[in-house]
């Protein structure tokens, strides 16, 4: 199973409380570690988390050096969590832009967890999937017939994933919004959407297993009947 998550309300969730925007990210990497605690009992075997997305270039320079920072420290305290558990660190997105001592600390997480095989942790840095889809396509072979699964192939070199992900099967977003924010989408074109009105710095053990039992009572089709089903 393949659970993404768009991590939406730490700069709300600080408003609400008289804090400064950054105090609601720093709480919201809690929430990441509670997310891949119940990821991990559940048994997901890719865990997605959109945490920087190519347009949050634009947000102050202060909240965006704060928001690397955070990344970048979770990678490293991390790291020992990840090899105990058999989780698999992996950096999704463009890598052109971030700053060199980033890099190494990515470089050095994926390679010290790359023997990990309970579960595919996908951080998503620096990501568009408008971006991710072109640069795919300009890749693409033109005297050769290509397939949606040698499409996906590129795609996955271009956002530099390490293994192969697979289709979403469900994609969470928390905050209140209803939207996709050009996350992934050539990979959740029929993954199952579970939208809460939750601020992520809220979203516990608790609310991650109510979306995992929303998901478990729906049917999916894939645009066949049910009495098609196999």
């Amino acid at each position: 199973m393949h659970v993404a998550i768009i991590m939406d309300g730490n700069g709300r969730w600080a408003r609400q409380r008289g804090l400064p925007r950054t105090a609601g990210h720093v709480e919201g990497v809690k929430a990441v570690r509670a997310a891949v605690r119940s990821a991990v009992h559940a048994g997901v075997q890719t865990l997605t988390l959109y945490a920087f997305s190519s347009a949050n270039w634009g947000r102050p320079e202060a909240e965006v050096d704060a928001l690397m920072r955070l990344v970048r420290r979770y990678l490293i305290t991390e790291r020992a969590r990840c090899i105990e558990q058999s989780i698999r660190i992996n950096v999704i997105g463009r890598r052109d832009r971030l700053s060199g001592p980033f890099l190494r600390t990515i470089n050095r997480s994926e390679r010290l967890t790359a023997a990990g095989s309970r579960m595919h942790l996908r951080i998503v840095v620096d990501y568009s999937s408008h971006y991710s889809i072109m640069r795919a396509a300009w890749r693409a072979d033109r005297s050769s017939k290509l397939t949606p699964k040698g499409f996906y192939r590129l795609l996955q070199q271009v956002d530099h994933s390490a293994l192969p992900a697979g289709a979403v099967d469900l994609l969470i977003r928390t905050g209140g919004e209803r939207r996709l924010s050009d996350f992934m989408l050539w990979e959740v074109a029929h993954a199952e959407l579970y939208f809460t009105d939750s601020l992520w710095p809220d979203f516990d053990e608790q609310c991650f297993q109510c979306a995992l039992d929303d998901y478990a009572g729906r049917q999916r089709r894939f645009g066949r009947l049910a009495t098609e089903q196999r």
